[in-house]
This record gives structure tokens, sequence and C-alpha cells, in this order.
């Protein structure tokens, strides 16, 4: 009861919060009936929920695996963001598999969707936790697994005040298919009985970066910086990119050619971010305008979705936002597959054990400011030796890390309907 109470009261403060991100994002505006559990029924699916970009680029190997298992299997994927959304259909649509936003939490939203849907099997990535559908999961007997399950302290302390109510939330899960062996500690500790708890790691350490990214990445560089160095700060936030630009005009000072690829994580900051830097002077150029990128150009900008794998593929040197402010970092792991040498702020609480594996090979370092940022940058782009040794060693922890997908298939056929079972909807 709590959960539905507390989903009323705010749904009209997320709906106005949708609605105002759709001003700089028009994808918030579309599907919106999709919001409510509306749209087209379908044929018992096995459903994935991947919440933006990142979970999606996870479900990827997942999908793949699933398809290969059986072609004809009837596949949803669901996201939360307007820039997951458009990078699942990038991905996705094309192989005739559906992709839609996921229903709100709220009660009537969930019944509605899963009695339109009529899912097999849902598969929940990441940290994803929704009371209500998972109540509605538990109502029409649909298996439901948590997979590449993860659960910072943070969120655990946040999620531990709930009590018995999350407690009977979490009954509904069959499966917490974890991280690591911290995760599935955390996910016990709310309550999660350890017979359903398996560690099976990170799917995104089973991400195999397609030839075409590479040959990309092969051409971007021919393109727009063939004789000059590049390092490409991806997926950063607002407070970060004053950081980054800072550590630039360092790196300036013993490298004047070197280009900075700079990749704002949300789409709804590009104009902003390209106001900044015009009012800071800087000579920038805008991906997404094909602006010429010439011997003063200082900065690219790539203000376009679904491109950061490109431009790490491209560049010398990779940092990796959201880490030099307290958001949790992001995917350490693509510029890994990509073997390239890797810089991350202090803040990971989103993938500590990935970090401390790479920091452990000495394929990343950690830096803690500006200063050390451009330290950092200025001394692997003098050392090629070294870029490519921290490379290698990426690559390394990424085989190592290998067979969570398959692990996590192992798990799924006893939660797997037979073509003959019966599945109850309300």
């Amino acid at each position: 009861m709590i959960f539905k109470f507390t989903a009323y009261l705010l749904a009209p403060f997320y709906l106005l919060a949708l609605l105002w991100r759709g001003r700089h994002e028009s994808g918030y505006w579309r599907g919106f009936d999709q919001r409510f559990g509306l749209g087209a029924p379908l044929s018992s699916p096995v459903w994935l929920h991947a919440a933006s970009v990142g979970e999606v680029q996870a479900a990827a190997v997942l999908v793949a695996a699933l398809r290969q298992r059986d072609a004809r299997l009837p596949l949803l994927v669901t996201v939360t963001t307007a820039a997951g959304l458009a990078r699942a259909r990038a991905l996705f649509e094309s192989s005739a598999i559906t992709v839609r936003y996921a229903p709100l939490d709220l009660p009537g939203a969930v019944r509605r969707f899963v009695q339109r849907v009529r899912p097999r099997l849902a598969i929940v990535l990441e940290t994803e936790i929704w009371p209500n559908l998972f109540a509605a999961c538990a109502t029409a007997q649909v298996p439901l697994v948590l997979a590449s399950a993860r659960l910072s302290e943070r969120s655990a302390r946040r999620y531990r005040w709930l009590g018995s109510p999350l407690r009977r939330s979490l009954a509904a899960v069959v499966q917490v298919a974890a991280q690591t062996p911290t995760d599935a500690q955390r996910f016990a500790d709310l309550g999660v009985p350890a017979a359903r708890i398996a560690v099976t790691g990170n799917l995104k350490a089973d991400l195999t970066v397609p030839d075409s990214v590479l040959v990309t990445g092969r051409r971007l560089r021919a393109q727009l910086a063939p004789q000059r160095p590049v390092w490409v700060a991806g997926s950063t936030y607002e407070l970060e990119e004053q950081q980054v630009l800072q550590a630039h005009r360092a790196v300036l000072e013993a490298h004047p050619k070197a280009l900075l690829v700079l990749v704002p994580r949300h789409p709804r900051r590009f104009e902003a971010v390209a106001e900044w830097l015009r009012r800071e002077q800087v000579p920038f150029a805008r991906h997404s305008r094909a602006d010429p990128v010439t011997e003063e150009t200082q900065v690219l900008l790539v203000d376009a979705m679904g491109l950061l794998l490109d431009f790490y593929a491209a560049g010398d040197v990779a940092f990796v936002g959201g880490s030099l402010v307290p958001v949790g970092g992001h995917n350490l792991l693509e510029p890994a597959a990509l073997a390239r040498p890797i810089l991350t702020g202090p803040d990971h609480a989103n993938a500590r054990e990935v970090l401390q594996a790479l920091l452990a090979a000495q394929a990343a370092r950690v830096v803690r400011d500006a200063a050390e940022l451009g330290r950092a940058v200025t001394e692997l782009l003098r050392d090629a030796a070294a870029r490519q040794n921290m490379g290698a060693q990426g690559l390394q922890v990424i085989a190592q890390g290998r067979g969570s997908c398959a692990r996590l298939l192992a798990l799924l056929p006893a939660h797997w309907p037979t073509a003959g079972q019966a599945v109850g909807y309300p």
C-alpha cells in the first residue's frame, strides 16, 4: 500500500519532469501513452527492461544470445529515457524486436502493461527496482529475473529504510543474477533469499565491439585529426566539463595540436555546453552540424547520441565522466574493450569492482581534479608504449570477465514457462 500511495503522490511531478525534459529532447513526448501501459498488444514475448543507454548496451549481449537460442522467440525491450529509446531502436528494431517505453510504476499502468504484453519472462537489468511492477508480475505469475544486478552502498542505504514493504516487493523476484559477491550480499541484506541469488558477473564484460565501430573510428580519425593527438571525455556532466576544459588547456601547453572530443552525457545539455564553450571563447566544432575541424579547433563537441564508442575508437586516451562529480561514474568497460587507456575520477560507486580490476591490471588511472587529469593526459599522449600497454591490460580484464551471459542463461530454464504453460493475467 505504501508504494501505491507514494507512486500516485509523486506521479504528477514525474510527468511534469518528463514534459519539461521534452522541451530539449522531443523523444520524451513520443510514445507518451506507453508510460501508462498502453501500446499494441504483444504475443507473450520475453521482456527485457534496460533503463537507459548503458543498460541497452548490456541488453544487446543478452538479446543476441536469446536470438541464437531461438530465432523465432518474440522479444520486447523497454526503456525509461529518450536516449535509451533512440539507442534501443538503432540496435534492435531492424531485427523485428519491439522497442517501447516502460510504464510508470503506477498500479493501473503496470496492470495494463502486463495485460497487453503478456510476457512469458521478465528480465530487468542492473538496478531497476519497481515495487508496483514487481507486484503485477507476481500477480500474473510472470517469472521475474534481475540480470547483471548491481546495488551500490548508496542505493542499498536508500532501500533499507523501506523495510518489510520492500521485502514483499522483492519476493516477486525469482532470481537475482548479481554482478559481484558484494552486490549479492546487499540483495540478501534487503531480504532476497540466498537460494534465489547467484553471482554471474557483468553483462557489459561480454560486449564484443563490432568491426564497424573500429572502421568508423579509423574513418573519423582520418577525417578529423589525422596528424593530431586526440583524447575523448565521454559521458560528462555539468561542472565536470569545466574541469575537463581546464585540463585540456594544460594539455595544449605540451601538445599544442591536441584535440579534445567532448561528449556530454545528456542530449538536453548539448546546447548549453555549446553556449558555454562560446562564452569561454574556445575554438570548437559541433559534430551534428558537420562543422569543419581545422587546425585552430581545440574541441569537437559530439552533440548526438549513440556515437561514444565510435569516438573512443578514434581517440588515443579515454576519460570516463560522471566521476569527477558525485554521480557514480559510467561504463569503464567500453574503452577497455577498445584497448584504450582509461582515466576516471574518484567517484565510481556504480562500478567499484570494475574499477578495482582495471586499476589492479594497470589499465586505468584515477585522477582527482583538473590538474591531475591534465597531467595524466599529457603523459599518455607523449608515451605511445604506455598507451599500448594500458590498452592491452584492459583487454585482458575484459577477457577474464567474460561469461556472464552464459551463466545467466544457465539460470533461466528453471524459470522459463513451457509452451503449454498457462500464465494468469488479472
